[in-house]
């Protein structure tokens, strides 16, 4: 989520007029693809046309508008009270670091509302309930079928370990007294198994039916993209039945769960729990990760063409820092040619040129807000950079890896 939310221009004094009384926000992820958003504003127009005693907002938090903190302020104008309530499917970076931090700036912009955030949707029987429906009419009501029938649940993955460990208990909790050959979790993409993983072992298992089904709210591309592995899956397998059963999508029960976690939230009930939270707990393997700090800079993650980038793996001895200079039409006509010189000149001179490398690339989509510079391992990208700013990036961030916080457009994980 882009850390300068509020628009230039924009009017987001309160209404006037008499307010409602309450006001749900439901947030979204956003997409890139149109259909996916959608799917979601649906749901949203029938859950404000079954609930026409609230108002109803919608926001998301990348990729499509209105963002988070332009619906947050949309909310305020509306009513008194607003619940925040992220449709996710698990309560991952989104929801405990980029809406805590919207919450916080929308009550210092509007100290006469109240604003509560519920958690993601979670584990709930809701849930099961809704995957299970999905399942069932791929399933046969043949006992002997069913044993000789594998089902393979497909989450979104995440790089947190609440998330997926949630959803593998989910995943359990829908195919447990099922009598089904097997029932596996995998994930689409971030952590293992992955779909094409799974898909491999279970054609060595060779059962005689294989239904997958997608755990996501809304289509998109990767539902589209699990929807051609499947289809290969079955081409390359032609003994395995492989059936694609639909993601979850509308249902009354989502609105119900809806309307249980904005009363909760409204109540100061059923608050996002921190227990395994690896941001605030120390767990094995993962205790780098604490620390208020960190938790903010990971909720700046997440850009247009970059989510979820990792750094690939080099032969040759590691550098200490290595900076990518745009220097594609746009940014070299803003300066990045300048910009390169300046920052490869201070490096030098403060005796770095062995251990940061200064290195020119072509166009790392950021047309228009250039010139862009990345910095690696730390996978920070700072955009409208100036010449006059390369001193700056090399003695506070390079050697004393302090950010130059004016300048941040994205932390990438």
């Amino acid at each position: 989520m882009h850390s300068a939310p509020w628009l230039p221009g924009a009017d987001y004094t309160l209404a006037t007029e008499r307010p409602a009384d309450t006001c749900v926000l439901l947030v979204g992820h956003g997409s890139r693809n149109p259909e996916a958003n959608a799917e979601f504003e649906s749901l949203a127009d029938v859950y404000r046309q079954a609930r026409t005693d609230l108002a109803v907002q919608i926001g998301y938090i990348e990729l499509a508008r209105p963002l988070v903190p332009e619906a947050l302020a949309m909310a305020a104008r509306m009513a008194r009270r607003v619940a925040v309530v992220p449709l996710f499917l698990f309560s991952a970076g989104h929801v405990k670091n980029d809406l805590p931090l919207a919450i916080d700036e929308a009550r210092r912009r509007f100290p006469s509302r109240t604003f509560a955030v519920a958690p993601a949707l979670g584990v709930h029987p809701s849930l099961v309930a809704m995957a299970h429906d999905r399942v069932a009419p791929l399933l046969s009501d043949d006992a002997a079928q069913r044993a000789r029938t594998m089902l393979l649940v497909a989450g979104r993955g995440s790089s947190d370990p609440d998330a997926n460990a949630d959803f593998c208990k989910l995943v359990r909790l829908i195919g447990d007294g099922r009598d089904l050959f097997d029932v596996q979790p995998s994930f689409m993409g971030i952590t293992g198994p992955k779909v094409e993983t799974s898909l491999d072992r279970i054609a060595r298992m060779r059962p005689e039916r294989l239904v997958v089904l997608p755990y996501l709210l809304f289509a998109g591309r990767l539902a589209t993209r699990l929807t051609a592995q499947v289809a290969a899956f079955a081409e390359r397998h032609p003994w395995i039945r492989a059936s694609l059963a639909p993601h979850l999508g509308h249902d009354p029960r989502l609105f119900e769960l809806i309307d249980e976690r904005a009363a909760k939230a409204l109540a100061g009930e059923d608050l996002l729990p921190c227990d395994t939270c690896q941001y605030r707990t120390a767990l094995p393997g993962l205790a780098h990760q604490v620390g208020g700090l960190r938790a903010l800079l990971y909720s700046v993650r997440h850009t247009l063409t970059h989510a979820q980038a990792s750094m690939p793996v080099h032969m040759h001895k590691p550098l200490k820092k290595h900076v990518l200079v745009c220097c594609n039409t746009d940014c070299v006509d803003r300066g990045s040619t300048a910009l390169l010189a300046a920052l490869r000149r201070e490096v030098k001179d403060a005796g770095h040129a062995r251990t940061i490398k200064v290195t020119r690339t072509a166009c790392m989509g950021r047309c228009g807000e250039g010139p862009t510079v990345a910095v690696y391992p730390d996978g920070v990208w700072y955009r409208g950079v100036r010449e006059a700013d390369a001193a700056e990036i090399v003695h506070e961030h390079l050697l004393e890896d302090r950010l130059v916080a004016r300048l941040v457009d994205d932390i990438l994980q």
